[in-house]
Order: structure tokens, then sequence, then C-alpha cells
């Protein structure tokens, strides 16, 4: 195609003309022949007008992407069709139908407009034959191909053959052939555009045989599909006779799947209401084709129903020597939770008929409690199922799904007590606390009655649809803080804290486990590679930093890695690790116990905190700028936290005179309290006394003492109020080295669970009254010269 003009070239040269363009989607349009057609654009409406003004010949040319809406000269295949509109209708909405008469193929040379739409400068091309015997020959093939496809095609019927050999040329049947073929518009342009008559029948030949293969292979498989069916049909149709036969007969010698499931039933020792359901749904099966959908619901369910343990019982081991044996094999410590254990059995051996209690184990990662729940189970004998609640949002988890569901099964509860097959398991509900709820119900809501011993004796899952007894089983929760999990829930469980490990703890745990474990799990043994208290200590104190151990494991895998890739290698010398041994093998220690790095600052104040990874230390940051007396809170802190912060700058700016403090030290300043780690969620009021420090460090520009932290709640009216978690926050302490701790006085009773080995670590400071303990915890001031009242070293010694 030739550039465009400015202005339409309006005179004609021999054997071309100029003729307005109309742009196709989709259609092809062949000469001799008439085709409808509808446009709706204003401007191809304007181009029509024009064309009947002109004599009612049109250039029709082939888009090359249909979906263009105002395509150019190069949008267009270059060889089109000259066509002559025969009748054309205008309708209400704008829209214009035509009947438009092919007329011949051309050319377009050039176009010389494109608005208000396209014109161009077209020649005619003329139809060429070479041979005409050739010819005759391919017209007889291709009119038998024609006839063989009409014989197949649904879309073709006679009068297209009929028409198709009554074309006068062999042209016009190719070009009326390919107008009605099942074939793509690409290929259709293909056909207009091949002016050689004899190449254009062979390239419709070959598309038509083409059709004809994929017709006769439709045919095929639509053949195939119908004798299976028939094929169905015919089986079902005989296996109902043989029913009757054996019927009429008397044949019982084989047993059939009604039979064995009424075996099933009566061996299962069903209670009656549960006995009941099953014969009825037995009935209902034997009345049931067996290609019935109904049919496979009814015997899984049946299924369910005579597999489920509803009488089974394990024997508990009611030895108490032996179960505390085993526990504290198992685990080091954990006292409590023992005892916990053992009075139940003791119990449980003077009256057999005792309910399952519910236990609830609250603490941090890696304390233990997923694994003690596997050591209660081999310490009393039973059967141990372990069911994830993490995450859980679907109440049909719990109660299962109704039996109208396709692929509908029972719940977690139910599906452990099959698995283990005993209806007295010590079933484990791990991470309790992160339980959610969406549109598919409130998974905690139903828990209410599995986990409550008055009423989980008549649990009722939705797909069973029967009442199964509960209280035989023995139900451990697992937190790790009980804050998330809904208050009904929690009144039914019986709470039991598993605080984190002291450092003599996780020694110990190493020595008896940790390190045998992971010997074994390495390939190695008590000759290969042993651990010094040195290199075990050096591990928890430079490589971990958490309440519980699985950190410290991780470690402890890593030493015995590189270990075995020694041993491996050929060396068979024994390796025997102390602290220098372990900063060669894992690099230089991640952590210390050193809080020197932000003591002594004026406004940053050390606070304990409890959180759901056991305790931390939080550092609160506090200071003053020019403003207009407001506050700001930055964090992520939530609603108690900040309001614990509203509550200790109450408080000491009504203290103002006992700080030694004026009272236009407040006016014109705005003060920021932060708390670093902004992107982890704090919230809680034990920071209260810990705020109040740091603003009275502010104002009154005296810094904390160094390796001191505190934790309590603070009053307006200057109370310190006991709080929780203290064992957790104590061994954060412990850990970062703090030597000395203000703890609300109502406190001083828990001190009695703290170990001892924290007792000697660190002092405790007992305060009633917030404004003691704001003056004890500041030092003197920078610069005054004086002597730090306490110091990292010589706390111990106060």
């Amino acid at each position: 195609m030739t550039d465009v003009l400015d202005k339409p070239d309006i005179e004609n040269t021999t054997g071309t003309q100029i003729l307005p363009v109309l742009p196709l989607k989709g259609t092809v349009v062949y000469p001799f022949l008439v085709v409808p057609l509808m446009i709706q654009h204003a401007e191809q409406t304007r181009l029509v007008d024009e064309a009947l003004m002109r004599g009612s010949r049109i250039g029709l040319f082939l888009q090359k992407d249909p979906k263009m809406e105002d395509p150019g000269p190069d949008d267009l295949y270059e060889i089109g069709t000259a066509g002559n509109i025969l009748k054309m209708l205008r309708f209400p909405d704008g829209t214009v139908r035509f009947l438009i008469q092919g007329l011949s193929r051309i050319r377009a040379k050039r176009f010389t407009s494109v608005s208000p739409h396209l014109m161009a400068e077209v020649e005619e091309l003329p139809e060429r034959v070479s041979d005409r015997v050739k010819l005759e020959a391919l017209q007889r093939n291709l009119t038998e191909r024609i006839k063989n496809l009409v014989d197949l095609a649904p879309y073709l019927n006679e009068e297209f053959h009929v028409s198709a050999i009554n074309q006068d040329t062999p042209g016009k049947l190719t070009d009326f052939v390919a107008s009605n073929l099942n074939i793509s518009v690409d290929q259709k342009q293909e056909v207009l555009e091949i002016l050689d008559v004899p190449k254009r029948m062979q390239f419709l030949y070959h598309a038509i045989s083409k059709e004809i293969e994929v017709l006769e292979l439709s045919q095929k498989i639509q053949a195939q599909a119908a004798n299976e069916l028939g094929k169905s049909q015919r089986d079902y149709i005989l296996r109902e006779q043989l029913k009757a036969i054996r019927k009429e007969l008397g044949d019982h010698d084989e047993k059939s799947e009604i039979d064995e499931f009424e075996r099933k039933i009566e061996l299962a020792d069903m209670p009656e209401q549960v006995e009941q359901a099953a014969y009825k749904e037995l009935d209902r099966l034997a009345h049931m084709s067996p290609s019935s959908a109904e049919y496979t619901v009814s015997r899984t369910y049946l299924d369910w129903l005579v597999a489920l343990p509803w009488h089974v019982s394990t024997t508990d081991v009611l030895d108490l020597r032996k179960a505390k044996k085993i526990l504290d094999e198992d685990h080091y410590d954990l006292v409590k939770v023992k005892d916990r254990i053992l009075e139940y059995l003791a119990v449980r051996k003077l009256k057999s008929d005792i309910k399952g209690p519910i236990l609830c184990f609250i603490g941090p990662p890696g304390v233990g409690k997923t694994s003690l729940g596997k050591s209660i189970a081999r310490a009393m004998g039973r059967e141990f199922a372990r069911v994830s609640l993490g995450g859980m949002r679907d109440e049909a988890e719990i109660r299962g799904h109704r039996r109208t569901y396709i692929g509908s099964l029972p719940g977690r509860i139910i599906q452990n007590l099959k698995r283990c097959g005993s209806n007295n398991p010590i079933i484990m509900l791990d991470e309790i606390d992160k339980l959610g709820n969406d549109f598919r119900g409130d998974p905690a809501s139903a828990l209410l009655e599995v986990l409550d011993p008055e009423q989980n004796d008549t649990f009722t899952d939705h797909y069973l649809d029967v009442p199964f007894d509960l209280s035989k089983v023995m139900f451990i929760t697992t937190a790790n803080w009980a804050e998330p999990i809904p208050h009904v829930l929690r009144d039914r469980m019986e709470m039991i804290q598993l605080p984190g490990y002291t450092d003599i703890e996780k020694l110990e745990i190493a020595r008896r486990h940790l390190i045998p474990k992971q010997l074994d799990n390495h390939g190695l043994t008590k000759g290969l590679l042993s651990f010094k208290d040195s290199g075990i200590k050096m591990l928890i104190d430079g490589y971990t930093r958490e309440a519980g151990l699985r950190n410290l494991e991780r470690q402890i895998a890593a030493v015995s890695r590189k270990v075995a890739r020694k041993v491996a290698s050929g060396n068979k010398k024994k390796s025997t690790v102390d602290a220098e041994g372990i900063v060669k093998l894992l690099g230089p220690q991640r952590f210390t116990r050193e809080v020197l790095s932000r003591s002594g600052k004026v406004g940053i104040v050390p606070g304990l905190a409890y959180t759901s990874v056991g305790g931390e230390l939080l550092y609160i940051e506090a200071t003053v700028m020019p403003g207009k007396g407001g506050m700001m809170l930055t964090g992520h802190l939530g609603d108690v936290m900040k309001e614990s912060a509203q509550a200790a700058l109450s408080f000491v700016r009504s203290h103002a005179k006992e700080l030694g403090l004026t009272n236009d030290v407040f006016e014109n300043k705005d003060i920021h309290i932060h708390v670093p780690s902004g992107a982890t969620p704090k919230d809680g009021p034990s920071a209260g006394i810990t705020m109040a420090v740091a603003l009275a460090s502010l104002f009154t520009g005296r810094p904390v003492k160094s390796c001191l932290a505190m934790t309590g709640e603070i009053t307006l009216r200057g109370q310190l109020l006991p709080i929780g978690g203290l064992k957790e926050k104590l061994l954060a302490a412990v850990r970062l080295g703090v030597k000395m701790v203000i703890v609300p006085e109502e406190n001083r009773k828990d001190t009695a669970d703290v170990p001892p080995e924290i007792k000697k670590k660190v002092k405790f400071k007992y305060f009633t009254d917030v404004l003691p303990a704001v003056k004890f915890a500041l030092d003197k001031p920078n610069g005054s010269g004086g002597k730090p009242e306490l110091g990292c070293k010589d706390a111990n010694k106060k």
C-alpha cells in the first residue's frame, strides 16, 4: 500500500477507479455473492451514503485486527472485493443494514483520503486459468468432496450441494463454497487473495478434506459414548434380573453387603439410640440401587457408625510410681504439671467412673507443651491424638459437615476417635489461642460443648447426628497466652502455667534430652562428640535468647552437623566441645547480657513485659520539644498501654513539687513517648511505672540507675498495682543482665515460685506507692559529680 494523500484524487486512470472503503470485521465478501451487512458508526453511515451517490459501488476490505475501532490504511488487507449496494434500511437507533453484492476482486493501489472516511484508488484483479483439463478434474473432485461433507456436516443441507454444482464457472464455485465452509476468517481471506482458480480449488479441497476428518472423528467419539452408556444400562438391568433370580431361588450362599453391615452393627455394641439410627439407614440402603448417588452416601455413613469405638476403652496404667518414672524420664522439672497428672491417676484408681479433666497448658513456645501431652499418654497407657487449631476458621472442622453436602465428613474429634480405636484417648487441642472465625462459623463456640465435662457426654457431630460420649476423653489444650482465649472457654478449663526455663534448667535439659536426641539424629555417638558444660552455657548465653528450648536445640544440631561432616570425611577422633570450640564452630556469639548500651541516659527506661513468646525487656523512650502541651505515642501500642501513658503523665504533673519541678516546666511543651520494635504490637498496663519514671527522668534531667528494670501498673492516686507473668519477666531480666527490679508489694508472694538461681542474680525492691519507686529509680544528674547510686558491678552488694 502506498502513502495517503491529503486530498482525495478523483481522477480515474486506465483500469483503476476510486471507491469509498468500508472496513469489515470477521466477514469476507466474495464476488457474485449477496451478503447482508450492518454498520453503526456515523462515519461509516456517511460512507455508504456517499457510495450511493457515486453509483452504489464500494470497496470492502477485511481488518487485520477485528478489535480495532478506527482502522487506518495499514490495518486493512491489500486485496478486497468491489461491491454494489442493492438495498439499504435505516433503523431508529442509528443502525444501517444493507444488502451488498460482490462484483470483483480488487487491490488497493493507494489511499487517497482517510477523513471523514477511507477512500482508495483500486484496480480490478482478473482470475487466471492455466490448465483447462486440470481445472475440470479438480472441479469434479471438489464437487464429490462437497457431497461427502454435506452428508456429515449438520450445518449444511442438500440445497448447498445443489447450488454448488449449478455454479456456471469454476471461480464462482470456489467462492460459493468458501463463503459457506467452516474455516477461519484468515483462511477465507487467503481464498480471496488466490487469483489462480486451480490453486484456489486445491486449497479448498484440502480444507474440505480436513473438515470431513474432524466430523468423522466426532461421530466416532459420540458413537463410542453412546455404546458405553448402553452397556451401563444393560449391566444394570442384568444385575437386577440376577437379584430377582437369586431371590426366587432362595440362594443365600454368598453374603451380601447388607448382611455384612448387619453383622458389623451387632458387633459394634452401639448405644440403643445409635443402633436404631444404624438399622434405619441400613433399611434405606437395602432399597437403593448400587448405581444411585445416595447409595454411596448411606454406605459411607454406616462405615463411620460401625467403625467408631462406642464402648472400646484402653486400660489405664494406675501404677503411680511407674507413671511418675515415665514423666520424669521424658521431661525435666515441670513439677506442677506432673503432680496434677498423678493426682488424676490417684483419683481414677479410687473412683473408676471419674470424668476426664480439661487441662490447658499455657507458656511460651518451646517449653514442651505438645511433647508433654505425648508423655502423659505414655504414662497413662492411652492412645494420643493431636488436633492443630491454629488458623482454624470453619466450625465444621469441630462439629463435622451435614450429610447433605458432597464429600461431607465428621469433625476432627470424631475422626481422631476412630483413628485411636478407643473412647478414652488423650486428645491434644494445640494452639487454642490462635482460633479464628469468619462467615463459616466460630470454632471456639463449637468447642464449648466439647470442653465441658458436664455436657460432652452427649456430644453430637453434625455428620453422625447421634450423640457420642466424650466424657472419658482426656482433653489437653495448649496456648502461648490466655488473653485471646474467649472467657467462656477459659472457664471450662484448668489453666496450668508452664513458665520459661532458667539457665540451670536449660543446662540440665540439654544434658538429659537435647544432646542425646541430636546425636542420634545425626548418626553420632558419645565416643565421637561430647559437650562440656562451658560449651552448653556458651550456647545458652551467646547464641540463644528465648524462654523455651527450640533455638538451643537448633544450635546443638548445627554443632552436630559440623562434627558429622568431619567424621564422614574420615576423621574418627572424638570432638569435645567447650566454650572456645563453640565459637570456632558457630562463629562469634550473637547476644550479650549487658544492658549498658542504653543505660544512664535521660528519658530512657527499661521495663519488663510479658508476651506470647515469654518475658521481654522493653526500653521506653521519652523526649520533649516546643509545642502546645500535646502528647504523641508511637510503637504500635494498644489502647490500654496508651491509657497508662496518660495516667503516667498526669501523675508526674500532679507530683511535680515532690519531684523538684516547677509548674511552668510543662508549659508550651509537647511530649513524645516511643517504645522501640515499633512493628511489634504491645499492650497491657504493666508499663505504667516505666512510663512514669521515663517522664520523671525527662523533666528532672536525671537518668535511671544502670542495670535497673521495673514493672507495675499505676493509678492516678499513686498506687503501684500488681502484675502477672512475674517469673517470665524475671527470666528475661536475667537473660539481659538486669541486677535489680522494682516490683509491686502485692507481687511479693509470687516470688515464692521464682527459682533460687534467679533470686541470687536479681535483687527485688518492693513498693506500694509510685512516688518512692520513681525517686528510687532516678540516679544523680549527669555531670553533678556524684557517684552513681547503683551500678551493674556492685548491684549485688546492695
